[in-house]
């Protein structure tokens, strides 16, 4: 796509708010402004939902809850697998778009529309197989039925760096459990889910059942929490804004689902292969330039390989283009923004100064925008204890080495945070990798692997890194409740 075409893309997706089926403008014609993570230049303007267009897209949901819940299992599955061939169909357009307002690389993005449209087949198939439990009460007086059904009205919260499947990993169960729901994009990424809006809308899907309210005040939209008719929360982004949405929730008992922070380790035992856990750098770290809540995070290298892997590990992270997200060829792209920037350097600058050795990084390629987010790949090593790098999440392309020696040592190392989302373990020994997997006090662990994410796989954390799991068959009771009806023998 060149860039007549890409400015064209971006001028006719739609900008307004979607509320009944239909994009409307915000109260007073309020809008934001999204900006390219690779110039900081404005690429779009968005209308932006005060708190009574809030209120307005939480009336028309509860007014379709009813109708939505009656539906046929059926129905709402054809709407949700008609979702994922459009969204197939407009593969080119919804990758453009994440890597114009993310500045992600095209190959990432590409990979996220065929992992996003994935949930809406997921759970098309899931939406149909929903059962309940028919039994005699033990006691032999009664017959005990356990019905599930839809929680009712939600709220979706959602991030910028996934912008596609973060919706897709919410909206596809909520709908096919019979859910209506708000979903509030990010102030940095609504493009996309403006346009999945659209394809859902071509797929079928009745007015009301769904609604998007992008905003650039998000307590528009978290101000909802407090209205009882709303039953569900799901929410993925920093661990403090999470809990403290979820403790508003509670106010009325909600329904709570939150992915939040990570800090993940990747373990590199005696006896791994190195060469396999070099290559695998590329998906477990750089994946969209590191911003990636499942990135890892922390490198834990047996001492008596530290050497050769950080060897193969510069060449692996070395050998990534660093541009425009939207140019082919790039192969990462800036970070989402200023603050993205800052922190991340921020962070490094901390390593260095305690001590920390750089085999690679510091400059920039020439060629790029100066007022661009970027920085270049980064391995850091010999990283003294108390660098602020090895407790945070880095959220950029930096790989953190440090070194252990015993299998007690690295899974202490590796459990060390309060979070536990994702880890990664590298052993040839597959009875060793199972008996350390097993001890990470994580919701998921790679083995021998750099990709860990998959739809029909539950995806949550432990600890700090949150409640529930979406995807997989766990992902649809998420948004079903189990009602028990007692009858008499």
């Amino acid at each position: 796509m060149n860039p007549t075409e890409l400015a064209t893309l971006i001028d006719r997706a739609p900008k307004g708010l979607f509320i009944d089926g239909r994009f409307v403008d915000a109260e007073g014609h309020a809008t934001f402004e999204v900006v390219d993570p690779s110039d900081a230049g404005v690429l779009a303007t968005v209308a932006s939902a005060s708190a009574a267009d809030a209120r307005r897209a939480l009336d028309s949901i509860c007014a379709a809850q009813a109708g939505w819940a009656a539906t046929p299992a059926r129905e709402r599955s054809e709407i949700l697998r008609r979702t994922f061939e459009l969204v197939h169909e407009h593969v080119e357009e919804l990758t453009y778009l994440q890597s114009a307002e993310l500045g992600r690389a095209l190959p990432d993005s590409r990979a996220e529309v065929t992992y996003g449209a994935e949930f809406f087949r997921w759970f098309a198939e899931e939406g149909v197989r929903v059962r309940g439990d028919y039994r005699h009460s033990p006691a032999g007086h009664s017959r005990i039925i356990v019905h599930e059904q839809p929680v009712g009205p939600c709220l979706a919260i959602t991030p910028w760096n996934f912008p596609l499947a973060m919706g897709a990993r919410k909206i596809a169960p909520a709908l096919a459990a019979g859910c209506t729901m708000i979903i509030k994009p990010a102030s940095k990424t609504p493009l996309t889910m403006l346009y999945l809006a659209k394809l859902l809308a071509e797929a079928g899907l009745p007015d009301g059942v769904l609604a998007v309210v992008p905003t650039g005040s998000s307590s528009n939209v978290s101000a909802l929490l407090d209205d009882p008719r709303l039953r569900k929360l799901t929410f993925t982004g920093s661990t403090e804004v999470g809990q403290m949405l979820a403790a508003k929730a509670a106010g009325h008992s909600m329904s709570v689902s939150l992915e939040l922070g990570g800090n993940a380790p990747y373990i590199v035992c005696a006896d791994a292969d190195l060469e396999l856990a070099a290559t695998a750098v590329a998906t477990a770290k750089m994946r969209g330039a590191g911003q990636v809540c499942i990135a890892a995070n922390r490198f834990l290298v047996h001492s008596s390989v530290k050497e050769e892997f950080v060897a193969r590990a510069v060449e692996i992270m070395g050998s990534f283009r660093l541009g425009r997200g939207t140019d082919e060829g790039v192969t990462f792209g800036p970070l989402s923004g200023a603050d993205q920037l800052e922190k991340v350097s921020a962070l490094v600058e901390d390593a260095l100064s305690r001590g920390a050795s750089r085999p690679l990084g510091g400059e920039l390629p020439e060629g790029l925008d100066p007022a661009g987010f970027y920085f270049p790949a980064t391995v850091l090593t010999d990283i003294p204890a108390g660098a602020e790098i090895l407790s945070t999440e880095i959220f950029g392309p930096v790989l953190a080495v440090t070194t252990f020696q015993t299998d007690d040592e690295a899974v202490a190392l590796a459990n060390d945070t309060p979070f536990g989302l994702a880890s990664y373990l590298f052993s040839e020994n597959l009875t060793h990798a199972l008996s350390l997997a097993e001890r990470i006090e994580a919701g998921m662990v790679a083995v021998n692997k750099g990709a860990l994410s998959d739809p029909a796989a539950p995806f949550g954390g432990v600890k700090e890194s949150g409640l529930g799991r979406e995807g997989g068959f766990e992902g649809i009771h998420e948004f079903l409740e189990p009602k028990f009806i007692s009858l008499p023998l």
